[in-house]
């Protein structure tokens, strides 16, 4: 027999020999990331992966609020220059220090990046001032109320790290350094993204209770929703809608939900004489583009039926949608509801306009971006048919879709966006596009209203709170009501989990794996 202090030392050593296995966190993402680079492409996944490695100036909370990030605070010294206090003691990943001189490149950085989509962010800032290596100051050539928020959007990264680096060169790793919750790992493109915990993080309530991080990119609905099934993953974005009751129903899974900052809308070209696929049922197109109506466009708004889309393609989780911000964002109208179905009057509309027979155009959309985008699509398509209107589906990879929106290859297209203030979404989705003041960035449908432009620029300039919010929701009256693009709903952001884990749900729909936390 052995003596139990033999037995005591073979587990000891064996125990040294063999470490404890260490805490991993496994999140099945909904979307592909496309680039790890933080300054190239702004889309939600390229961003949600960001934020783990890198930090900002200014951060927000669950609630879309300003809070301080690698900035202590802010003030407007006068009306063109804004000051930042940055947090003193904070390291890089590779242990130099972040100071100014990083946070100057930075900007600099997302002004210069070829194709990148950071620019607008940075576009008012004139000139920078490094005070001190805590201390910056910036200024614009107006009077600009919107520097913090537009930082909030601007990672920081290590000058030393990346002075010469190309997007491929974050994507391989070599200057992914950034003051974030966790260290890059490894990004293997259309698969996974992985992370470990930075030990030295500068927030010490944030500091992640997992070792190691693994995304898994996993568009596909089903296939994700079975990874968490099976226990292959512990965590999901996105869920499928129609699966939610069997997901509650489920002893070993829960679910955290949010009313999302995420509108779902249409884009309709109104700029271009003859955009594409517009023709008549025929195939002939048009002589004129129809989208120019106001009419044309108030037809296509009332044969929608969105509170169906609510209920029978979202199973609930999204609420219809008069605005391009949703009830908890900044600048969102409350008095904009949701245009009433009504395919008579749709009918009626068309036939004043001109177009008693209808017309036909193709109707763009992601088939993995947005939550059911595809079914989405499919029950528009069905809705605008009962009107008149003759609208063929296509529908592709998130990748795809955008690279072809932005190069001008459709006419009538859903888009997804989420921003946590009115004017700042219609900056980017309907402002005339004027690259020198970052306006129009996303304004597929050409629109431009001198009245919405001239709101925002009084909105933008203002400090004043409320007064800057009476001015958002002014300019959203007129440019929805004006139909500058046809909102659905806002999404209701969801996630699911193992029944060991907890996760504070945000309206900026990301999933940040050092806010999960065990139970």
């Amino acid at each position: 027999m052995i003596a139990p202090f033999r037995i005591q030392l073979f587990l000891l050593l064996a125990a040294a020999l063999c470490p404890v296995q260490a805490a991993e966190l496994r999140i099945g993402m909904a979307s592909d990331v496309t680039s790890v680079d933080p300054h190239h492409q702004n889309i939600t996944a390229n961003n949600n992966i960001g934020w783990h490695v890198f930090d900002a100036l200014v951060n927000v909370d669950e609630n879309t609020r300003l809070v301080p990030g690698l900035a202590l605070s802010w003030r407007a010294v006068d009306p063109t220059t804004w000051e930042f206090r940055l947090r003193k003691g904070v390291k890089f990943h590779d242990g130099s220090d972040f100071t100014a001189d990083d946070a100057v490149f930075s900007l600099e950085r997302a002004a210069r990046v070829p194709n990148g989509q950071f620019a607008s962010f940075v576009q008012r800032i004139v000139g920078r001032e490094v005070v001190d290596a805590h201390t910056l100051r910036l200024k614009t050539a107006t009077p600009y109320a919107m520097v913090p928020p537009d930082l909030n959007s601007v990672f920081i990264v290590s000058r030393r790290a990346a002075a010469n680096a190309a997007t491929e060169d974050f994507n391989s790793g070599r200057a992914m350094v950034g003051t974030g919750p966790f260290r890059f790992v490894r990004f293997a493109r259309g698969d996974r993204v992985e992370l470990a915990r930075n030990d030295a993080y500068w927030n010490k309530e944030a500091r992640p209770a997992w070792d190691r991080v693994t995304f898994r990119i996993m568009p596909n609905d089903p296939a994700r929703l079975a990874a968490l099934l099976s226990g292959d993953l512990d965590l999901i974005e996105q869920i499928p809608t129609a699966d939610l009751a069997r997901i509650r129903a489920h002893g070993g899974l829960r679910i955290e939900q949010k009313v999302s900052w995420r509108t779902i809308f249409f884009h309709l070209d109104q700029g271009r004489a003859q955009p594409p696929t517009i023709a008549d049922k025929a195939g002939k197109p048009l002589a004129a583009n129809p989208f120019r109506d106001p009419r044309v466009r108030l037809a296509l708004s009332k044969a929608i039926n969105r509170q169906a889309i609510v209920e029978r393609v979202m199973d609930g989780a999204a609420l219809p949608a008069g605005n391009l911000v949703s009830p908890p964002v900044f600048g969102h109208d409350p008095d904009l509801k949701a245009e009433r179905f009504d395919p008579e009057g749709a009918k009626k509309l068309l036939a004043e306009a001109g177009y008693p027979a209808g017309f036909a155009f193709t109707l763009a959309a992601p088939n993995n971006r947005y939550v059911n985008d595809e079914q989405i699509a499919q029950a528009v398509a069905q809705m605008l048919a009962r009107a008149g209107i003759s609208a063929r589906i296509e529908t592709m990879p998130v990748n795809v879709y955008l690279s072809k929106a932005r190069g001008g290859a459709f006419a009538f297209a859903m888009l997804g966006w989420g921003s946590f203030s009115g004017d700042l979404a219609l900056r980017a989705l309907v402002a005339t596009a004027d690259a020198q003041k970052g306006f129009g960035a996303w304004n597929w449908s050409r629109y431009s209203n001198p009245r919405v432009d001239a709101l925002l620029e009084r909105a933008f300039s203002s400090v004043d709170e409320k007064k800057r919010e009476a001015l958002a929701r002014e300019a959203m009256g007129v440019a929805m009501k004006d139909l500058a693009v046809i909102p659905l709903h806002h999404q209701v952001a969801l996630w699911a989990m193992r029944k060991g884990l907890a996760y504070t749900a945000r309206t900026d729909e990301y999933t940040f794996a050092h806010h999960v936390r065990g139970r």
